[in-house]
This record gives structure tokens, C-alpha cells and sequence, in this order.
């Protein structure tokens, strides 16, 4: 859910299972497999037993912490705007997450402070894309109910400390741009794949 690329659908799809996104936006990938519209919508009408859900983390990621205040400055006092998209956020989460009756995992970056008051708890499992055989690194909290925690199954660390500051952390390092946001926020491939041979349960899956 919250997810155009594909990856995770086509990662679950690769070995067999009934797997559909779904998004406001279209599918990038041109699948038929994607439910266009409300997550909240799509996961009541789908009814999922499994579900991964990506809700947008623009108003919830630490990164973006700064934001909350006006000039980005804390001394200059709450950005009121900000306060309520994130206000507006964080009830999105928490409402796809109670309404999703079956074993889950929520994707999030870490979230600052005043998100996590919001959400009420915080991740269960903190994963990076070198564990899953990237050469990167992008700390992602996964928020799991009915699922084990993922294994790792490649790690790279080693190799991605070789690399200069601006490869390894290439999400840090994107430059301002229309598609910043939409690319800060791509699944990695590698950890998709694990969590399809992990947790993988049949017949109707929802990402």
C-alpha cells in the first residue's frame, strides 16, 4: 500500500503469491496488478492477509524534523502549516495500521520526536539496504504485527565503507530537484525480496 514502483509487489509476485499494489498514483511499471485509490479504501474492499503498507514520511521522518519550525529554526516557533500535515500524517498511519486485520509491516524512515508521540509506538525492527546486499545505507524502521523480524541475507557493510561518503549515503546526497522526494523514497530491492521469501503467505497479498 502507498507504493507505485512495483518492487514489492513484483518481488512477492516472483515466487508465486497473489500480490496487487496500490496508490493514489498509477503503477510505474504499466502492471495490472495495482489498485489505483485510497489505501484505506482498498485495503477494506481487498481484504489482504498480508499487508505492507508505505505511508508517506515527509511529514514524519526525523530528516525533516527541522521543518516543524518556522525558518526551520526552534527558536522561532512552530511552523502551524507543518504542525498540521504532520498532525494529519501520523492519524493516517495509525488508521491504516488499525484498520489492516491481518499480519503487517509498516515501512517508515526514523521519525522524529513529536511523529512518534503521535503514532504512540515506534518501530520493531530497524533494517539498512547493506544488509540485503546493497551498497548503501539508509536506516528504515519496520513496523511488524503477525510477522517475524527480518534476517539479513547479505551483508555488505565492508564493502560500502570503501566506498566515498556521497555513494553509501546517496540518498543524503540527492540533490534538490521535482523528483527528490518520489526517489528518497524507493524500496530496495534486496530487502523486498527476503521479506517475499520470508514472510510469503499465498493467496491475497496488498502492498
Amino acid at each position: 500500500m502507498c507504493e507505485c514502483s512495483g518492487v514489492v509487489r513484483e518481488a512477492f509476485r516472483a515466487l508465486g503469491h497473489d500480490a496487487w499494489s496500490n496508490d493514489f498514483k498509477p503503477p510505474e511499471d504499466g502492471s495490472p496488478y495495482h489498485i489505483q485509490g485510497d489505501a484505506l479504501d482498498a485495503v477494506k474492499d481487498f481484504r489482504p492477509n498480508l499487508a505492507i503498507a508505505h505511508p508517506v514520511c515527509r511529514f514524519l521522518a526525523n530528516s525533516g524534523a527541522k521543518h516543524l519550525y518556522a525558518g526551520m529554526k526552534k527558536e522561532n516557533g512552530p511552523d502551524p502549516e507543518r504542525w498540521a500535515n504532520m498532525h494529519a500524517a501520523a492519524r493516517f498511519f495509525v488508521d491504516l495500521w488499525e484498520a489492516t486485520d491481518c499480519p503487517k509491516c509498516f515501512e517508515n524512515p526514523i521519525m522524529h520526536e513529536a511523529a512518534r508521540r503521535e503514532v504512540g509506538f515506534g518501530p520493531s525492527q530497524l533494517v539498512q539496504p547493506w544488509m540485503f546486499g546493497h551498497m548503501e545505507s539508509k536506516a528504515t524502521g519496520l513496523y511488524l504485527d503477525g510477522l517475524p523480524k527480518l534476517i539479513p541475507t547479505h551483508d555488505n557493510w565492508r564493502e560500502m565503507m570503501r566506498l566515498p561518503a556521497n555513494q553509501r549515503n546517496r540518498v543524503h546526497h540527492m540533490p534538490p530537484g521535482p523528483e527528490r522526494e518520489t526517489e528518497r523514497s524507493r524500496s530496495y530491492p534486496g530487502i523486498w525480496k527476503a521479506a517475499a521469501a520470508q514472510w510469503g503467505t499465498g493467496r491475497h497479498s496488498l502492498f
